[in-house]
């Protein structure tokens, strides 16, 4: 049923899952040990007895109602990470709404495993790249080694190492949190239980990231850089893994099921309200949606006067910044400021607001030596030591945001206005530590003066 409700979210899934990219290579064996967990092992019944409260399963019903109209909505402004999130929380509802309160709390651990299948492990990429950075370089530290730690690249005396994402350790991450939620669900552990383990596997999978890691950088340090495991490091990443997780695993508790327990999940009732509310959610979910292909009205580009710039190639930017062809580029230059204008304008409902934006620029060669204000930043090059003052923002129809995760959020009301244009504007300024703070007042004079040009004359 829930597939049904939420179908659109549920097929790009799959096709995410399809494609086994690194950080959601376990999404398709995550789904299949949730099918699986509910046959050899489903929920334990809960013994609140067999009685529910009418009132739970009126909330049930308009808590399916509720989750499925706010799907409907991020679906249909095509907020895909949020939407993902929604298909967990859809299948509770669900539950509740057919099978009682007591039997989807039984069921909301299966929940949360089914979850770990979800493409949002890229977005933790970064926060465990900065900690493993921090915590790697205090090891080289404590090891006495000659090495210049800055941020997540270590200078050897004869190379340099980076923790790149790929070092992240996101596969280990998952995996062992997969593992100590199947032990979890295995044993019916209660929340404490299920606290307690999954914060030992989170700490198991941080710290045999860190040793693999450092493990690289006394290669590295011992050989002056040139041994084979520092381009083929796989296997021994995974070897030092399972040496952390393996006794784990064999020194975990293990509890058998009663068998009072298991002979009374017979008579499981669904609930006719519940009915009633799926059927309902059918028709506001998935038919809906497929009513609601709109045309947009399209509106002409934004264009920028900028008198005492002249316009130059979009690839002569100090910090060379990468974005998706689908977007229109324009870049101008006076003196040492370069201004770059990109963007694109939705065309059908089924296309985005805010197109996807990757990385947009190398972080192993550059990274942020100090975070002025919301939107503005100095730059610094790891290798040239050069630095960049930049200053970019976020531009969704009449709405402005400093962050690209703001901006996805103001599709929302952008979308349902009728607003079809997106930009992004970056201002770079070539800088050095004497003078970084001057250029400060040509960026936020450039600032005020594009944003007034950018507002819309609707």
């Amino acid at each position: 049923m829930a597939i049904a409700i939420f179908f659109p979210t549920w097929y790009r899934l799959t096709e995410i899952w399809l494609e086994f990219e690194q950080v959601i290579a376990h999404g398709l064996a995550t789904a299949i040990i949730f099918i699986g967990l509910l046959l050899i092992h489903p929920p334990k019944p809960s013994n609140s007895g067999a009685a529910i409260n009418r009132p739970h399963l009126v909330l049930g019903a308009l808590f399916l109602i509720g989750v499925t109209l706010l799907w409907g909505l991020l679906e249909l402004v095509r907020i895909d990470t949020l939407a993902f999130l929604m298909l967990p929380v859809g299948v509770v509802a669900v539950s509740w709404a057919l099978l009682g309160l007591p039997r989807t709390l039984s069921f909301a651990p299966y929940v949360m495993l089914l979850a770990l299948s979800l493409p949002l492990w890229a977005d933790i990429v970064p926060a465990l790249v900065a900690l493993a950075s921090i915590v790697v370089g205090e090891w080289v530290r404590w090891f006495g080694m000659t090495a210049l730690i800055e941020g997540s690249s270590i200078t050897l005396p004869y190379g340099r190492l980076l923790i790149a994402d790929g070092c992240s350790g996101i596969r280990y991450f998952a995996i062992s949190i997969l593992l100590a939620m199947m032990v979890s669900i295995l044993n019916d552990y209660r929340w404490k239980g299920w606290v307690i383990t999954v914060s030992l596997a989170i700490a198991i999978a941080l710290l045999a990231n860190w040793v693999r890691i450092t493990i690289l950088v006394i290669v590295a340090y011992e050989t002056n850089m040139e041994s084979e495991l520092l381009t083929d490091h796989e296997m021994m990443g995974w070897i030092v893994f399972a040496a952390f997780v393996f006794p784990a695993l064999y020194f975990s508790p293990v509890r058998k099921r009663s068998t009072t327990a298991t002979s009374s999940e017979a008579g499981i009732t669904i609930y006719k309200k519940g009915l009633i509310a799926a059927a309902l959610a059918i028709f506001l979910g998935p038919v809906a949606l497929a009513f609601a292909n709109y045309a947009t009205s399209q509106k002409p580009e934004w264009t920028v006067l900028l008198p005492e710039f002249r316009q130059i190639q979009n690839g002569e930017l100090p910090l060379s910044i990468t974005l998706p062809e689908t977007l229109e580029k324009q870049t101008w230059r006076a003196d040492n400021t370069r201004i770059l204008l990109a963007q694109s304008q939705k065309k059908s409902s089924s296309e985005k607001l805010v197109p996807y934006l990757p990385p947009m620029f190398d972080r192993s060669v550059w990274h942020v030596e100090e975070q002025i204000e919301p939107g503005i930043a100095i730059y610094r090059n790891i290798l040239s030591r050069d630095r960049v003052m930049m200053a970019q923002w976020y531009q969704v129809g009449s709405r402005r945001s400093w962050n690209y995760r703001d901006a996805k959020l103001l599709q929302i009301p952008a979308t349902l206005q009728g607003e079809t244009r997106f930009a992004l504007i970056a201002i770079q300024i070539p800088c050095t530590r004497i003078n970084c703070q001057e250029a400060m007042s040509e960026v936020q004079t450039a600032i005020l003066e594009i944003s007034q040009q950018l507002s819309p004359a609707d």
